[in-house]
This record gives structure tokens, C-alpha cells and sequence, in this order.
């Protein structure tokens, strides 16, 4: 049975991160809330596959305001073949150069702190991302597969793996080759990085929410319509949190008014 050979897989490969990351996921988790305290932002990075973490990151519930998703539509899957497409995307993510124009649009800033999903850690989209954050005196935490890293050489001119430029690196602890199940030809099927980011990712964000609600500086939290007792209005104030949180900075361009606050 496949299917079952696959939960097992899974399950395993969360019983490693338990075993062998839960250190890096909390003191990534010190960092995040640090971050929060400070008034700061916690940006998040991937692209293809490795956007779906972000995703899920925020908003969401269960999820707090303090997390500024890095999205950029190019390196996102919309398409197979064609505009959005496999080819495309696969080309622009290895291109040197391309996200440090992409980051000119966000006012990064020491206090924020930046959290990078790459199953390789090999390309250059999200290395010269990670790069940038570290230029401006950014905090970064990696998301990527250590074994992958172990049979490969580097992509990127610079010499350096997603996972060297990190305060803190976490291993998905999924083999390099992602997929985990053998049917009986060279190519496995059911990959398993998606479900290690993201279970990694919620770990993040239970650890840096318990520890800024420990401190009662906890953001107003994104929360389902199922949980009883929740004040009418709560989900608007999230919003408003939100679009201050959102607002707060100006755009640093000659002439331009900042932004409003809504």
C-alpha cells in the first residue's frame, strides 16, 4: 500500500525534526518574537513549491499579525506551460541578480527578521534574497534540506548555500530527492518537503506567539468563526491591526507622500 507507505514516511520525517531541529525551530522562534517586540516585521520567502509555507503562514488561523509574506507572482505557480508556467519560473529563480531588484520594494530594516522555504537552498532567487536581508542587518532563518546540500555543489557565484547565510538553519530533514515512494522505476513519487515546511512553519509560529503571549505582547490573532466565546468584531480588528502593521513604513522614493495609515 503506497498510500500507507507514504504517512509512514511522513510521520517519520516529523519525528526527526522533533528529534533533531526543535532547537533551531525555538531559538528561530526567540528571533521571530524578538522581532515582533521591537515593532519589527517577519518576512517570509520562498518561491515555487516552497511559496506554499508562506502561504500558509498568514493570514490564516491560528496566525498572528507580525508576518509580512514576500510574494512575487513571477515565481509562483499559475501554469504548467505558458505564462506562469513550469519553464519560466524554473529559469527566473536561478537567475542571478533578478531579487535584489524584486526587494526594492520593501523597506527592510534590522529589527524585521526574514524566514526563507528553499527544498534545495540552491538557487539564487531566494540565496540573494536571504543576502539582501543580511546586508540590512536582518535576522535569517532557513528552511531547506541539509541532505540535498550534502550531495551538491553551489549554484550561486557567491559560493554559498541557502543555509549558510542563516542565524539559524533548519533542516526539513526530507531527502534530496523529495519524492518518497518507490513504484518500481528510476523516479519516486509524493514528494515530502511541502508537508515538512509547512509542519516547520506552524512550529514557528506556536513558538514565537507563546512567547510574546507570555509577555502579553501578542498581535491580534486571525481566529475561526467555530471558536466560541470570541468578541464580535475581532476579525475586524485583525484587520486594522494589519493595515497599520502594513502602512507603517513610507516608500523611500524622491517626491512620494508616505503612504497613509487606514
Amino acid at each position: 500500500m503506497s498510500s500507507f507507505e507514504y504517512l509512514n514516511k511522513i510521520q517519520g520525517i516529523i519525528e526527526t525534526i522533533k528529534k533533531k531541529e526543535l532547537k533551531n525551530i525555538q531559538a528561530a522562534g526567540r528571533i521571530m518574537a524578538r522581532s515582533v517586540e521591537r515593532g519589527g516585521r517577519i518576512y517570509a520567502y520562498g518561491t515555487g513549491h516552497s511559496v506554499i509555507p508562506v502561504l500558509d503562514l498568514y493570514p490564516r488561523y491560528g496566525s498572528f499579525v507580525g508576518f509580512y509574506p514576500l510574494y512575487d507572482p513571477r515565481l509562483m505557480w499559475f501554469n504548467v506551460i505558458g505564462p506562469g508556467g513550469a519553464r519560466e519560473l524554473l529559469w527566473l529563480e536561478r537567475r542571478e541578480g533578478y531579487a535584489k531588484i524584486f526587494l526594492e520594494s520593501y523597506q527592510l530594516e534590522p529589527r524585521d527578521c526574514l524566514i526563507a522555504f528553499s527544498h534545495g537552498g540552491l538557487n539564487s532567487a531566494a540565496i540573494e534574497v536571504a543576502i539582501e536581508a543580511k546586508t540590512k542587518g536582518l535576522k535569517v532563518i532557513t528552511v531547506s534540506s541539509h541532505a540535498n546540500r550534502k550531495i551538491s555543489k553551489p549554484r550561486h557565484t557567491s559560493g554559498q548555500f541557502l543555509s549558510d547565510l542563516a542565524d539559524v538553519s533548519i533542516d526539513n530533514c526530507t531527502p534530496h530527492e523529495d519524492a518518497l515512494v518507490g513504484v518500481g522505476q528510476r523516479e519516486k513519487v509524493a514528494a515530502g518537503s511541502t508537508v515538512a515546511a509547512v509542519a516547520i512553519a506552524m512550529a514557528l509560529v506556536a513558538e514565537a506567539g507563546a512567547l510574546l503571549a507570555k509577555k502579553k505582547k501578542l498581535p491580534p490573532t486571525f481566529v475561526s468563526p467555530n471558536v466560541q466565546g470570541v468578541p464580535k468584531g475581532h476579525m475586524d480588528k485583525v484587520y486594522e491591526a494589519f493595515s497599520e502593521f502594513y502602512y507603517a513604513r513610507p516608500w523611500k522614493v524622491p517626491g512620494r507622500r508616505p503612504a497613509p495609515k487606514r
